[in-house]
């Protein structure tokens, strides 16, 4: 799981409940199923006639894969590399008993090919063209959360709309004017859903989504570069040293 998420849209609750309590004790006021309703309904309705239906019915997997954590790092990257390079330099059956232990299936795919024969061109085409069309799929999946928490205000608005409707169709009537505060506080809950669903969840989840773009993108960059130097049989020190380009210099580590 992935802790920052968590501990986001916890603290996040926790501060408009805290605030919500120290300015009235009751909570239910902001409780309205007819609210919940238009703003989620509307904002579901609005992105599938924005995006395809399969995009749409893989919203869940997309959520979770937001709050799925990774102990991924570069780092270890680079060294799970120059291990392959150094048996490279051994010869190819050196290198087939390494696949198996190779935990990313970019990378082993790719050491894959050099095993297979594939010439440097092929293989950098194959391997690249991976790298941009997962791109594109990932960058579809924050492009959705990112129009639904554009959408979500727009439909707390129109409840507040619909909300003060109502509320003024029956202004002369019994109660008269005692019934405009309720009534307006009423009307006013669609648009606090909207805001909330929009900037304590969707838009953050895009944001999230696109910063796992970029490191999936150098991730495999990186790896698309090791294959690259194992196929040309460069020397460890020479993979290391093209790889901590990837890296932080903190993190760099030299061949002895």
């Amino acid at each position: 799981m992935d802790i920052a998420t968590i501990v986001g849209i916890l603290l996040g609750i926790g501060s408009i409940v805290g605030g919500i309590l120290i300015m009235t004790p009751d909570l239910a006021m902001f409780g309205s199923a007819s609210g919940f309703a238009i703003v989620f309904g509307g904002m579901i309705a609005s992105v599938s006639v924005a995006f395809p239906l399969q995009d749409v019915l893989q919203l869940g997997t997309a959520m979770g894969a937001v709050f799925k954590g990774s102990k991924e790092k570069l780092g270890t990257e680079v060294d799970s590399a120059v291990e392959v390079a150094e048996s490279a330099r051994k010869g190819t059956a050196e290198i087939e008993s390494k696949i198996g232990g190779i935990d990313n299936p970019f990378f082993r795919d790719g050491v894959q090919m050099v095993v297979d024969g594939m010439s440097l061109e092929e293989m950098t085409e194959i391997l690249s063209t991976r790298i941009e069309y997962r791109e594109a799929r990932e960058r579809n999946q924050a492009n959705l959360f990112k129009n639904m928490g554009t959408m979500s205000p727009a439909w707390g608005m129109i409840g507040t709309l619909i909300g003060l409707v109502v509320m003024l169709s029956g202004f002369g009537g019994e109660g008269g004017a005692d019934a405009l505060g309720p009534g307006m506080s009423a009307a006013l809950i669609t648009t606090f859903y909207g805001a909330v669903f929009a900037n304590l969840f969707f838009l953050p989840m895009s944001a999230k989504i696109l910063s796992r773009v970029a490191f999936h993108s150098t991730q495999q960059t990186l790896f698309l570069e090791a294959a690259r130097l194992i196929h040309q049989k460069k020397h460890p020190i020479i993979v290391r040293e093209k790889l901590n380009s990837f890296i932080p210099p903190k993190e760099w580590k030299r061949e002895d």
